[in-house]
């Protein structure tokens, strides 16, 4: 999405009521997991329709605690790894579970997120689910690059207290500027006049 018409971000509140909303659909779970990429991971859509489980995997068949994603599967050279959220990752784990008894399973070619009638599923139709997802729910300005900008908020406010800068946020979401994660910052006027009364 242009940089010049974002996306909406998501408040905490927004977060947890569409991740509820979700696991009450048919799909519950696969449906929550994509949110979770998404919100938690900082996905982009063709990333998320991209995923394969042995993206998530340890050596053992386990999920792990880091996604390597490839540029491949990325926009650009915008491969890289970022640690799991420990809500995906128990989701991860769920699905893992479902996904291995189904037939012609496979760790290393076998996709993360799959449809009804497929066994993967395309960039459009993952954009096309938060459309859905988010017009249901009456969400105005929102579409799948808002839990990606959310990420990038919310990370950037916490990354210092673990010791961390917005090079490591640049990192995790795949930017080839720091620029580019800058301008994807929600502003925080009440965090503005906390931080100069600070001074």
């Amino acid at each position: 999405m242009g940089l010049g018409k974002q996306a909406k971000t998501l408040s905490r509140v927004q977060v947890k009521m569409i991740s509820e909303y979700l696991l009450t659909n048919r799909y519950g779970l696969r449906d929550q997991t994509i949110f979770y990429f998404s919100v938690k991971a900082g996905l982009r859509a063709k990333e998320i329709a991209h995923l394969k489980w042995s993206m998530v995997m340890n050596s053992d068949g386990s999920v792990g605690d880091y996604l390597n994603l490839p540029n491949a599967s990325s926009k650009g050279n915008g491969g890289r790894v970022v640690p799991l959220n420990k809500d995906l990752k128990l989701n991860l784990i769920k699905l893992l579970k479902e996904h291995s008894s189904c037939q012609h399973f496979s760790p290393s070619t076998s996709a993360i997120i799959r449809t009804e009638r497929s066994k993967s599923t395309s960039s459009q139709a993952i954009v096309n689910m938060f459309q859905r997802w988010y017009g249901r729910l009456g969400l105005v300005g929102c579409s799948s690059h808002s839990g990606r900008r959310t990420f990038i908020t919310e990370t950037s406010k916490k990354i210092s207290t673990v010791g961390g800068s917005l090079r490591d946020i640049q990192m995790m979401v795949g930017h080839a500027s720091l620029q580019t994660t800058q301008r994807y910052i929600e502003s925080d006027s009440d965090s503005q006049m906390r931080v100069v009364n600070l001074i």
